[in-house]
């Protein structure tokens, strides 16, 4: 059985946050987040790190995360490209936005080849999730179904205070399976209370706070690839219809198709660790003051990488 390998998606815009978020250093010795997590992906086990980025920014990336890395850990890097469509489809005009974070793994589907862990470039996940899911990559091949694995996070531990963000609204059964995933692409904190929109506002539902939600952090067999593949020809024909721009192509949507057709199983291993991202500026200043407790509590040395080979 191969190790499992972790994949980083970084090529989102960032347009929320104003600027190439992913490299925006979170503590005074100019560590950024996905040094933390490669840190605790270390630590749990793996060797092998995939960045996911635009080719615009490799430069920049390479200066800030890549160059340091490549000493600690073996590296490799895919890009994420408007123009990676299958034949026969083009980039509609005006098109900027990326196509997801389904077609971002699919991106990086020449450099993987065993079981994987999906994290984003920008979100912190904390100690425990790293090796829950390296632990369950390392135990589990695909049987009957596909054998997958998410790592759910308390919805209350997920939000920020400056404004609304997308997640994955999970169902989970008794036996502590995934039987169902929304994506929620506006949750945000109002009167108190969670709540999304799905209509830019003009309605609100509540959300309750324990509610077990997906943070873009998967391990999966190879068997995901071929998967997405052979279903983006088909989000293409109906998102370049109905939405053009900005359809986008989620990692979750194809886990629920697998989950609906029972061709897949995926376990849900549960964090009580808090996130901590910079969707926008305004989070920064709580971020930096979590990593600094962190650190003091001994979760992480100082300097992250002193005297690491």
């Amino acid at each position: 059985m191969k190790k499992p390998v972790l994949v980083i998606m970084a090529a989102g815009m960032g347009s929320r946050y104003g600027g190439l978020k992913q490299i925006d250093p979170i503590d005074e010795q100019g560590h950024i987040i996905v040094d933390f997590s490669i840190f605790d992906a270390k630590r749990a086990g793996f060797e092998k790190v995939v960045f996911i980025i635009k080719r615009q920014d490799e430069a920049d990336f390479r200066a800030a995360i890549g160059n340091r890395m490549e000493k600690i850990i073996d590296v490799a890097y895919a890009y994420q490209e408007l123009e990676n469509l299958p034949d026969g489809y083009q980039v509609p005009d005006g098109r900027v936005k990326p196509w997801g974070t389904a077609h971002a793994i699919l991106s990086a589907a020449d450099v993987i080849d065993g079981p994987f862990a999906v994290i984003n470039a920008d979100d912190y996940y904390g100690v425990e999730a790293f090796q829950k899911i390296y632990d369950y990559l390392s135990n589990h091949e695909d049987g009957e179904t596909y054998s997958y694995a998410m790592v759910g996070y308390r919805l209350e531990n997920t939000v920020t205070e400056n404004g609304h963000v997308a997640r994955g609204v999970c169902t989970v059964d008794g036996a502590g399976y995934l039987s169902g995933i929304q994506e929620r692409t506006r949750i945000e904190k109002r009167e108190n209370k969670i709540m999304f929109s799905e209509d830019d506002g003009a309605s609100w539902e509540e959300l309750a706070p324990d509610t077990v939600v997906s943070m873009n952090m998967w391990g999966f067999t190879h068997s995901i690839l071929p998967e997405m593949q052979k279903r983006f020809s088909a989000f293409l024909d109906e998102g370049l219809k109905n939405n053009p721009l900005k359809c986008e192509y989620f990692l979750p949507s194809v886990v629920s198709a697998l989950l609906t057709e029972k061709k897949a199983k995926a376990a849900v291993l549960t964090s009580a660790d808090k996130w901590y991202g910079v969707t926008y500026k305004e989070d920064k200043p709580m971020v930096m003051a979590a990593i600094r407790h962190l650190k003091e509590t001994g979760v992480y040395p100082q300097n992250l990488w002193e005297g690491t080979k």
